[in-house]
């Protein structure tokens, strides 16, 4: 190609965001970096800059990308829309199915998300995703409630993967349960 010949690439900024999540995957948010990133995605370093500013704009777009899975999990959920069905059942269920489909993944999206402690500009992007999930959830209960329950699968989430233990749907189950003032074991 020509120099001074700009080629049309459509779909650079979306590799570009999905490098991010592969590199931060790989290395971990200290290994991110706009040449890393431009070296995963097969561009040149200008076009990260060119896309996205700083690290954190980048990282703010790697972290809605990745939050997009539980929530849209749970909006898309027929048996949470179902109101005959246990609520407390159904979301254990759903949060065990998303922490055994790719542990991995699930370990990236809570690295984006738990990056929002020490960068400020993530921050309204992890609380969109609490808003979106609870939002999901207010159909079968109300505000508060949704929230305390995104709130508690956070927490059952985050120890399972920081503990290395086994997901306890019939444990988790009775919590959500719990939460939904439904006594122990609903």
């Amino acid at each position: 190609m020509p120099q001074g010949v700009r080629r049309y690439d459509p779909d650079r900024r979306q590799r570009i965001i999905d490098a991010a999540i592969r590199v931060v995957g790989a290395k971990g948010i200290a290994g991110l970096s706009h040449r890393s990133v431009a070296a995963e995605a097969d561009v040149p370093l200008g076009s990260t800059t060119y896309h996205f500013r700083t690290l954190d704009d980048l990282l703010v777009a790697a972290l809605r990308q990745a939050n997009e899975g539980f929530a849209r999990a749970v909006a898309d959920s027929a048996a949470l829309a179902d109101p005959d069905t246990d609520l407390a059942g159904a979301l254990a269920r759903l949060l065990g199915e998303f922490l055994a489909a790719d542990r991995g993944r699930v370990e990236l999206e809570y690295e984006l998300y738990l990056a929002a402690l020490r960068r400020p500009a993530l921050r309204p992007v992890a609380a969109e995703w609490c808003r979106a999930a609870a939002e999901a959830l207010t159909p079968r209960t109300d505000p508060a409630t949704a929230r305390a329950l995104v709130a508690v699968m956070d927490g059952i989430s985050l120890q399972v993967l920081l503990t290395d233990a086994e997901y306890d749907e019939h444990h988790a189950r009775e919590i959500l349960s719990r939460v939904l003032g439904n006594g122990p074991g609903g």
